[in-house]
């Protein structure tokens, strides 16, 4: 059996040690806000859906979305994320899922400002699809935060390995971190949150984006896609509703 560099078995037990840190934080996190019988409910409704997944019928209708991925040399598809961080992200509360193209230049389409104007921001990012697909519009720069550092490391990957003819935004970036201390920039901003997070991190992400845009104001559009908590949009009252339909829904920072 081959023996491990010092350096490299304490960089692998750091990085299993974090990944371990990262589930159990999880854990904590949603019983915290969720109660013991809340955490049992949620997680039992995770499991199933996670072992759903794994049927070979599931796993073929997965590969339906990785045409993006062929034709810009890139790895965004959900269809081949790990066990591990399937697991990884049950114990966060949120699942990866990749934005389909033609419904995201649907939705920037429906934005009524000019990309230059304004810094893109994707919380919960994934393996990076959509900072890739907001590239192709002529945005000032482009940023993406992602919980799991794994999912990070393929999106970084992919935002080297991008081409394509229509890219018009080459400033990009990808970081691991939780969206909950994420500090945004005091500039002209698009959020895009493709619901990536609990209801109490949603929460808590935008109570931080309204300080900041109280401390600073500019202008603040969101895009959320895929309403599960949109009663939390709508609770705000500092959010004016701009467009909505039944996939997504685009709102306008204004506190008049």
């Amino acid at each position: 059996m081959p023996v491990l560099p010092a350096a490299v078995y304490c960089m692998s037990s750091t990085s299993r040690s974090s990944r371990t840190g990262r589930v159990s934080a999880g854990i904590a996190d949603t019983i915290r806000h969720r109660g013991c019988l809340g955490s049992l409910g949620y997680y039992a409704k995770a499991i199933f859906q996670l072992l759903r997944d794994l049927t070979p019928e599931r796993r073929r209708s997965r590969y339906g979305d990785i045409d993006y991925d062929f034709d810009h040399g890139v790895d965004t598809t959900w269809s081949n994320v790990s066990l591990g961080t399937r697991l990884r992200e049950l114990a966060s509360g949120a699942q990866y899922q990749a934005s389909e193209p033609e419904l995201f230049h649907r939705i920037l389409h429906a934005l009524p400002v000019q990309p230059d104007e304004f810094t893109f921001v994707d919380l919960g990012s994934g393996k990076g699809r959509t900072l890739l697909m907001a590239s192709d519009y002529p945005f000032h720069r482009i940023v993406g935060i992602e919980l799991l550092a794994e999912l990070n490391q393929i999106a970084r990957k992919n935002i080297r390995a991008y081409f394509s003819e229509r890219q018009r935004c080459f400033k990009i970036e990808s970081s691991a971190g939780d969206a909950r201390d994420f500090q945004f920039p005091q500039e002209s901003l698009v959020l895009y949150l493709f619901n990536p997070f609990p209801d109490y991190v949603l929460r808590t992400v935008l109570t931080n984006l309204r300080r900041s845009f109280q401390a600073d104001p500019r202008e603040v559009y969101i895009i959320y896609h895929n309403l599960v908590h949109e009663d939390l949009f709508l609770s705000q009252s500092w959010l004016k509703q701009l467009h909505h339909t039944h996939q997504f829904a685009i709102y306008r920072a204004d506190d008049e």
